[in-house]
């Protein structure tokens, strides 16, 4: 199948905030759109607000009235479902509650002819089960568009159980046609997003709650060092504290609580006390009138060592070497085969995070990963009680020399960014080998759809998967109960590329 023909009309049902903006969507390609909502009088306001947004695209040179009029015509208010009858497409959009989307798609099954495609926008439940009760599953779908839809490109383009090859192919050229860029994802909890991007918020919480460091500071080197646009603490605070953890808690449950995806204790607690985020005025971080802004801990100016031993290629940042030598400090490497690390004058280690902890050695600080050692801005180190000041400064002091700001946490194996990006490789990698979606869709999802620098198996293959492997692995052996444990796909992607 094609993508539905712009003469042909396309229904929504549920005019809020998500409703309308696919409404818009759908209008702007040039489709008639038929509104509809539960409430009185809720789809007039709804067709009014449309048409006001068109206006403001109209005043800001970014849509010409002809156009603006044009779709105004084609926007439709509907105060029955009878309405919809003629519709080639209906997209549902009302609350995340099973029984009330069955019992909405059973009432349409009874309008709408059977050549018309039945979608939902549902984030949280199972497509599959959504149509379940259908007389006709094989033409429902999951068309998940992100908030706001008129601006963000991403639609995750579902298939149930049941859903035909035909209609979910027609769905995503018709997501295609609108602009946006479409996904193909099989029925599974979180689909691709909200599955594969669960790390990126539990990593950072579980560094915070073993005490690690502070939200500002693990926002910051997820910033500033691992490319990510917003650190969790920020996101989540923006999104809302308890949207967050519910998406979360129902991922969780809808694997059987398999302990990859189990939630956050402090992030429940922020939530009972009613710290969802800026919409409550604090959630991590306080949003009063005059609060001051949440300060990363920076490490104060040292000095650099004036020489360095350099053991084995350093793997992920190999491009250190280069960048030491252009800092002007004296650069020695030596083949013996002792890992690969820096040594420093003191005698000390400076060793890339692999999921070990400085306390299981003598003498040793810890970096974290980047995702470009060169346009990083801070880097975070890690040091046990015993390491010595010495080599803690030497190794502040070598990466300042670098020009990096530095952040020195707790002795938390893995670190920050790099456990982080080794759970979204080995989620990513498990997606794959399941079917979930291709490699290229999966990498486009967490771009798009959470403006990731790298999609993660992109990132694991920069990185090696058996880099991502062994990290777990150590991390496994010293956090025991599974969370950690490499899925069996990354373990197979580890020997093919090599891996031991």
């Amino acid at each position: 199948m094609t993508a539905i023909e712009h003469s042909r009309t396309v229904s929504v049902v549920g005019a809020g905030t998500m409703g309308q903006g696919i409404a818009q969507v759908a209008l702007v390609a040039g489709h008639p759109v038929r509104l509809h909502d539960t409430v009185p009088g809720v789809a007039e306001s709804a067709v009014r607000a449309i048409a006001a947004r068109l206006d403001r695209l109209v005043e800001k040179g970014r849509m010409d009235e002809a156009a603006r009029d044009a779709a105004v015509a084609r926007l439709y208010p509907a105060e029955q479902l009878a309405e919809l009858a003629d519709s080639a497409l209906v997209v549902e959009a009302v609350v995340e509650r099973l029984d009330v989307k069955q019992e909405l798609f059973a009432a349409l099954e009874k309008v709408v002819g059977d050549d018309c495609l039945l979608a939902t926008n549902t984030s949280s439940l199972s497509v599959t089960a959504v149509a379940g009760a259908l007389r006709l599953p094989e033409r429902f779908v999951g068309l998940h568009f992100f908030n706001p839809a008129p601006l963000l490109p991403l639609v995750e383009v579902v298939s149930g159980h049941a859903t035909a090859e035909a209609v979910a192919e027609a769905a995503y050229e018709t997501a295609k046609a609108w602009g946006k860029t479409p996904v193909r994802c099989a029925d599974t909890p979180g689909f691709l997003v909200n599955r594969i991007a669960r790390p990126f918020y539990a990593e950072a919480f579980a560094v915070y709650e073993e005490r690690g460091a502070d939200p500002a500071t693990i926002d910051a080197v997820l910033r500033e060092c691992g490319g990510f646009r917003m650190g969790p603490f920020e996101l989540t605070d923006l999104i809302g504290q308890d949207v967050n953890e519910a998406v979360t808690r129902s991922v969780w449950e809808s694997f059987f609580q398999d302990p990859k995806f189990v939630p956050s204790l402090a992030q429940r607690r922020l939530v009972e006390s009613g710290r969802l985020g800026r919409k409550s005025g604090r959630g991590w971080y306080s949003y009063a009138e005059g609060a001051a802004a949440p300060e990363p801990h920076t490490a104060p100016v040292t000095e650099p060592p004036a020489e360095i031993t350099v053991e084995g290629d350093l793997g992920p940042a190999g491009e250190l070497i280069a960048m030491v030598r252009e800092a002007g400090i004296t650069v020695r490497e030596t083949e013996e085969d002792h890992g690969t690390r820096f040594v420093l004058p003191s005698g000390g280690q400076l060793v890339l995070a692999d999921g070990q902890t400085s306390i299981e050695f003598r003498d040793v600080v810890y970096f974290d990963l980047a995702l470009d050692y060169r346009k990083a801005t801070r880097i975070a180190l890690s040091a046990s009680e015993d390491t010595s000041w010495e080599t803690l400064r030497e190794s502040i002091g070598l990466f300042q020399a670098l020009g990096k700001k530095v952040s020195v946490i707790k002795d938390v194996p893995g670190m920050i960014v790099a456990r982080t990006v080794a759970m979204l490789v080995d989620l990513a990698a498990d997606a794959l080998a399941k079917g979930v979606a291709s490699a290229e869709d999966i990498d486009t999802a967490m771009r798009l759809g959470v403006s990731y620098p790298l999609g993660p198996v992109e990132w694991g293959r920069r990185l090696r998967f058996g880099w991502a492997h062994d990290l777990l692995e150590n991390l496994d052996e010293r956090m025991p109960g599974s969370r950690y444990t490499p899925s069996l796909a990354l373990l197979r992607r580890a020997y093919a590329e090599g891996g031991e």
